[in-house]
């Protein structure tokens, strides 16, 4: 079988970095090219240099449009508006979108939804296997135990990361209200400071903390009369995340245009 050919944005970064390494040490895959924002002094720089692996020969551009005529797909950790162009360049281009983006809003969920209609589009807020499997647990944890268990979301990610909850927290978030059978939105509590109240039956909260270099830390938990489950998962290195995504790209390859999660990479979408 052919090598998968694959544009990865955001080259100049660590989630970008990550993914030309992980794409060098895969038989199944080729760097088609390297992408940045074009205002970025890193602009011709050699890809496989910034990743610490060695000139490759391809130079980080600011512009997508040559790169995709020699492309398969593209993986994609970067910011929301960035990602919303890379997802219409896929529909229009029929190319694979894997998108590691965290930080949307909801209407730029719908907008990545329409471009799916013209491109097979995986979008998670997590790419990692073992975070996924967290939230099928999640998921059906919140479904076999009652509102008598207050479910709490702690995480913990590094000082530079710009989104809060992350995108993983979010994800545990939803499998839980899944679980439940009710509305993240409705339910959801950010932020707790001053008098606040007795804690509601029902709600999820959340808890953020930045500090140092964390990779990513999410702990569950289900609290009860006198006693606490939780579910944690630790990322110790950001080649999990590289290495989900370039499975999911692999996966998608094979699929038809539509917007599929990594529950649907996985098979974990009925567990």
């Amino acid at each position: 079988m052919a090598e998968m050919r694959l544009i990865v944005t955001g080259a100049g970064g660590r989630m970008g970095r990550t993914l030309v390494k992980a794409i060098a040490e895969s038989k199944d895959f080729t760097l088609a090219g390297a992408l940045e924002d074009a205002r970025s002094p890193l602009i011709g720089w050699d890809a496989g240099h910034l990743a610490g692996i060695g000139e490759n020969g391809v130079k980080l551009s600011g512009d997508i449009a040559p790169l995709l005529a020699n492309a398969d797909g593209i993986v994609d950790f970067t910011a929301p508006a960035a990602s919303l162009e890379y997802a219409a360049r896929a529909a229009a281009t029929g190319k694979v979108h894997v998108i590691g983006t965290t930080g949307m809003s909801a209407g730029d969920d719908g907008k990545v939804a329409e471009a799916a209609k013209g491109a097979v589009i995986v979008k998670s807020g997590n790419m990692s296997l073992g975070v996924n499997l967290l939230a099928a647990l999640t998921k059906r944890v919140a479904k076999t135990l009652d509102q008598i268990y207050d479910i709490e979301i702690l995480e913990m990610h590094h000082n530079q990361k710009v989104d809060a909850p992350s995108g993983t927290a979010l994800l545990l978030g939803r499998a839980a209200a899944e679980g439940r059978q009710i509305d993240l939105n409705q339910r959801s509590v950010r932020s707790r400071d001053g008098h606040t109240g007795a804690r509601e039956p029902g709600d999820i909260g959340f808890a953020t903390l930045r500090g140092g270099s964390v990779v990513g830390e999410h702990t569950v938990m289900f609290a009860g009369p006198a006693e606490r489950i939780e579910l944690t998962h630790k990322a110790e290195d950001r080649m999990i995340f590289a290495r989900g995504a370039l499975h999911a790209a692999l996966w998608a390859k094979k699929q038809k245009p539509g917007l599929y999660s990594m529950m649907d990479v996985l098979g974990l979408k009925d567990f």
